[in-house]
């Protein structure tokens, strides 16, 4: 049911999905989803409470940031709340959104809860006021006389997502001014010795994410301290809004559900083995052993939320040569063009790095997306977004390697 702002209604369900959607295409800025657990006071109890990209599940389990998939209408980021887990201590669950541009740029931008087992929809709420605002609490979950409901809030602010998270009683972890210069004080008496020393502060949240352009095109993971654990590497697309006008209206427009995106990536070790991971003939790698990279599924329809993620064993960083992570369209289209990907690396520690991809200009159904180096046991994520031609004979994949220099043999296969 479609809501007015301010206004609210039951939620029966004890687990929901609350989607907030926009329709993406040129122009339109990143938008990115967070949820904030409150107390009966209005502020979360610690850091912990704020689940976005950089901490997607709070630690109760109850409230998990999903990640984000396209349907036909556009761009949608989940946010996965189990109500009958929700602590006690909870009194609302705050929906709200970030971009890196203003709202009034972003179109058809709405929330709505949804059943999670039966995906019914509870309630919606579309947010077509917005101009300058860079976050906005789009509505709340809360609790009344022991059941749930759902208010459409509309609520926007100037500050961004810093703001909005400062507001709500989160410590963000944002560069300050230097302090101005103290005079030395004289010499302090000596100290009295402590038994105990007291408790280091808890390590603010960090919101930054790091996005590698064209003028600022790689970022040190080593020099991030991401030098252990696992690196989750996921790809998203949507569907470019198609152009206006009568001679193209939609006959040869991409369905993205209709195409099989395949997240692949050639390897390097230092010992001079090399291969490739993806979902053709089952090679899906392996985390623990060589080649310490592993891919989690081969989403075939565009129905997962997760997308599909490869994930690098950090812990064998030393190991490692050099890394290319591309797609390729297995089946369903020709090309790239119309569709608009963003590749995210979502580090063990430090920002996130994003590589967007360019908008697809050739008839091309293979796109470079990033090559990770090990340069003097320096780890260097480079941005390549870039789309590549196979030659008449060649394999998509092998259009890689040779872009790339990988020097393999290939042979026809195909998925089971």
């Amino acid at each position: 049911m479609s809501m007015r702002k301010g206004a609210n209604v039951p939620v029966p369900s004890a687990t929901v999905r609350v989607e907030l959607g926009w329709r993406g295409g040129p122009g339109t800025p990143d938008v990115d989803v967070s949820a904030l657990l409150l107390t009966a006071a209005g502020k979360v109890r610690s850091d912990d409470d704020f689940v976005f990209y950089n901490q997607p599940v709070h630690p109760s389990g109850a409230v998990r940031h999903e990640g984000r998939h396209q349907d036909g209408s556009g761009v949608l980021e989940t946010i996965g709340v189990d109500l009958s887990g929700v602590e006690e201590e909870i009194g609302t669950v705050v929906v709200a959104a970030s971009t890196d541009g203003t709202f009034g740029q972003v179109a058809g931008l709405f929330v709505r809860v949804l059943d999670a087992r039966s995906g019914v929809e509870t309630a919606r709420f579309d947010a077509t006021d917005a101009t300058s605002e860079t976050a906005f609490v789009l509505g709340e979950l809360y609790r009344r006389a022991g059941a749930w409901k759902f208010r459409a809030v509309g609520q926007g602010y100037a500050s961004g997502l810093a703001g909005l998270a400062t507001d709500f009683g989160i410590t963000v972890d944002d560069p300050a001014p230097a302090p101005a210069p103290i005079p030395a004080a004289p010499p302090a008496p000596v100290p009295v010795r402590r038994e105990v020393d007291p408790p280091s502060p808890a390590r603010p949240v960090r919101l930054s994410k790091i996005t590698l352009t064209k003028a600022a095109p790689s970022v040190s993971l080593t020099k991030q301290g991401a030098t252990s654990g696992g690196m989750r590497v996921n790809l998203t697309w949507s569907v470019a809004a198609p152009p206006r006008g009568w001679m193209r209206k939609g006959n040869d427009a991409v369905r993205l559900e209709d195409v099989d995106l395949d997240l692949s990536c050639l390897w390097e070790l230092r010992n001079g083995t090399k291969g490739i991971v993806h979902p053709i003939d089952n090679q899906f790698g392996s985390f623990h052993q060589p080649p310490y990279i592993q891919l989690d599924h081969d989403d075939r329809t565009g129905a997962s939320e997760a997308g599909e993620n490869l994930m690098i064993n950090l812990d064998h960083a030393a190991e490692i040569e050099r890394v290319l992570v591309f797609v390729v369209i297995y089946s369903g289209a020709t090309s790239f063009a119309g569709l608009q990907g963003v590749a995210t690396l979502h580090p063990p520690v430090g920002p996130p790095i994003e590589v967007r991809l360019d908008e697809c200009t050739v008839p091309s159904p293979v796109a470079a997306i990033a090559l990770i180096e090990n340069v003097g046991g320096e780890l260097i994520v480079r941005r390549e977004a870039k789309y590549l031609l196979p030659a008449p004979g060649v394999f998509k994949q092998q259009a890689a390697d040779i872009e790339y220099g990988w020097d393999m043999s290939w042979q026809s296969a195909s998925k089971d």
